[in-house]
């Protein structure tokens, strides 16, 4: 599956995003899917992941815990992530992933586990 992320741009602290990923090629019905994001000189991490029947199974990195909320359009075949009170160290380049199966929390969380990447879309907030 190919995905395509978009959405990011330059926000002031305080301000919200929706980060959207658009998948051709397959459906992404059947895929759990999961945002990271690599800060400059950082390594990747976890954001937000959604399993496939999508409703509760939802999970979140503490640091976004309250501020992002994950979700899906599977007629759409798009998911996206909406970030409210954005703040500095939120800046960072966002990527959408998808993870085929069953997996558990923990495999969510986990970014060498998912098998395609988006190419990534810029969030910058300003302070």
């Amino acid at each position: 599956v190919q995905l395509q992320a978009s959405g990011g741009g330059l926000v002031q602290a305080g301000g919200s995003l929706r980060l959207s990923c658009v998948a051709s090629g397959r459906t992404l019905s059947m895929n759990n899917m999961g945002w990271f994001r690599q800060a400059p000189g950082k390594e990747r991490e976890f954001v937000a992941a959604i399993r496939w029947s999508g409703g509760t199974s939802r999970f979140y990195a503490k640091s976004v815990q309250g501020r992002f909320t994950i979700s899906r359009d599977n007629a759409k075949n798009t998911v996206y992530v909406q970030m409210n009170s954005l703040k500095p160290e939120d800046t960072a380049v966002y990527y959408c992933a998808s993870k085929r199966g069953h997996p558990i929390q923990s495999t969510l969380m986990n970014g060498e586990l998912y098998e395609d990447w988006g190419q990534g879309t810029l969030v910058t907030v300003s302070s």
